[in-house]
């Protein structure tokens, strides 16, 4: 488990996704983050970041939650995904 935060240590491009069967990411409210306490926890260990500007707060949680599960798809190369289009080829 994963817990993303604008507070860490990580960047989450820096993980390796690909070796895992189950990844889960907890996210927090957009008004709030995820509370300090479990931060302070896995902070070195389990807190992953998407980088940014710094003069910015903090990403649309949709966005931000889009932006990392894409990239554990990436890792996984897109495993039981359709990868092209077949629309074309019925015509």
């Amino acid at each position: 488990m994963f817990f993303a935060t604008t507070k860490g240590k990580t960047k989450y491009t820096d993980i390796d996704y690909s070796k895992m069967d189950e990844v889960f990411v907890l996210y927090g409210k957009e008004t709030k983050g995820l509370p300090e306490w479990l931060l302070e926890k896995y902070l070195d260990t389990k807190t992953i970041r998407i980088p940014m500007l710094p003069t910015l707060r903090s990403l649309n949680l949709s966005n931000s939650v889009a932006i990392i599960s894409y990239e554990i798809l990436r890792q996984h190369e897109f495993e039981d995904l359709q990868e092209t289009s077949t629309y074309f080829d019925d015509k």
